[in-house]
């Protein structure tokens, strides 16, 4: 199937090693579907945390819809439970508490029409591990920079 990405948390990837990544339903009230179609969130600040057999997604900021009324309008940041299965949720916790990992969500996205979260098994960076990423990532750079100026000729 397809995705349509309504919005990806780019930060994540920089602040965090991604080890493991688990696509999630999401438990939407409202007139949020509506304001997911018009690009209308925000994963910056979200994050996931896992209680008693359910995950939910904390801090996840979803725009009012725009031709809602003010009765039918939905809180843009409050706690949504993510759909997974009972496994999924054990093995999570397991990580989380013993380990130290953290959940954070990477993507929010429509799939079949139905919306979808990606999240991410992650651990925190270290200073020096984000230095390294980016002198790897100027060196890549540089590398398909004198190499697209040979392919020219």
């Amino acid at each position: 199937m397809s995705r349509q990405i309504i919005v990806t948390n780019r930060r994540a990837r920089h602040d965090y090693h991604i080890t493991e990544t688990l696509e999630a339903g999401i438990v939407l009230q409202g007139t949020e579907v509506k304001a997911l179609r018009e690009k209308g969130a925000s994963l910056a600040e979200a994050f996931c945390v896992v209680s008693t057999n359910q995950v939910l997604l904390l801090q996840a900021h979803i725009s009012p819809y725009s031709h809602g009324s003010e009765f039918a309008a939905h809180e843009p940041v409050r706690a949504r439970k993510l759909l997974l299965r009972k496994r999924q949720i054990r093995y999570l916790n397991k990580m989380v508490e013993r380990k130290g990992y953290t959940l954070i969500p990477l993507q929010l996205y429509f799939s079949g029409g139905w919306a979808k979260v990606e999240i991410g098994l992650a651990r925190g960076k270290r200073q020096v591990d984000k230095r390294a990423d980016l002198a790897e990532r100027d060196a890549r750079r540089e590398l398909e920079r004198t190499t697209k100026g040979f392919q020219k000729r």
